[in-house]
């Protein structure tokens, strides 16, 4: 389980920072940073991990403990225009930086999971499965997962068919039979070719 070990050694303010949305075919890729207080409940801290291991109930239980417990958090996009103009990589990298630059306290310091941290003023670790270790990285794969998520199923409402409530604009069978039968919406990632084709 993920905790906080990484932050009390770094010490001052620590944000961890996560991004969900690079592999779908629609939408864009959404990142979240958020900040834990460092004395965080124990039992708040058990319900952080992975967004990946979690279930929606359990994604949105955790969410709503850490805003009560005193958590910091914020998003930051970038949207499917400029996935196509930059590329997945660097638009991810873009969606990170504006998620720290929208916290309501500067960071000290970043924790980013992955092999690539944004360009940002405040030093960055990158953690190479940091969801899974840091609780902070972990809170921010939970935020931005929830969101994402949310705001697909708001999409979805608007373009039926594609069934982006359940798949998150992810390429499977019946949002590839969708495309092919009711074609191709604005949401989607044009850039991604081939992946648009069954």
């Amino acid at each position: 389980m993920p905790d906080l070990e990484h932050e009390r050694r770094i010490g001052g303010v620590v944000a961890g920072v996560d991004e969900v949305g690079r592999g779908p075919l629609a939408g864009p890729v959404l990142a979240a940073a958020a900040i834990l207080p460092v004395a965080l409940d124990a039992r708040i801290l058990d319900m952080i991990d992975d967004s990946k291991k979690l279930t929606a109930e359990q994604r949105e239980a955790a969410l709503a403990a850490m805003l009560d417990g005193g958590a910091l958090v914020a998003l930051g996009a970038a949207s499917v225009a400029e996935i196509e103009r930059i590329n997945i990589l660097r638009a991810s990298l873009l969606a990170m930086r504006r998620a720290v630059g929208r916290l309501a306290l500067k960071p000290d310091h970043v924790l980013v999971d992955g092999t690539m941290v944004p360009d940002l003023a405040m030093g960055c670790t990158c953690m190479i499965g940091g969801d899974g270790i840091s609780a902070s990285i972990a809170a921010a794969s939970i935020v931005a997962k929830v969101a994402r998520d949310r705001l697909m199923r708001r999409l979805d409402a608007r373009y039926p068919g594609y069934a982006w409530g359940r798949n998150a604009g992810y390429g499977t069978r019946a949002h590839r039979d969708a495309i092919v039968t009711l074609g191709i919406t604005l949401h989607h990632r044009r850039g991604f070719g081939a992946l648009l084709k069954r």
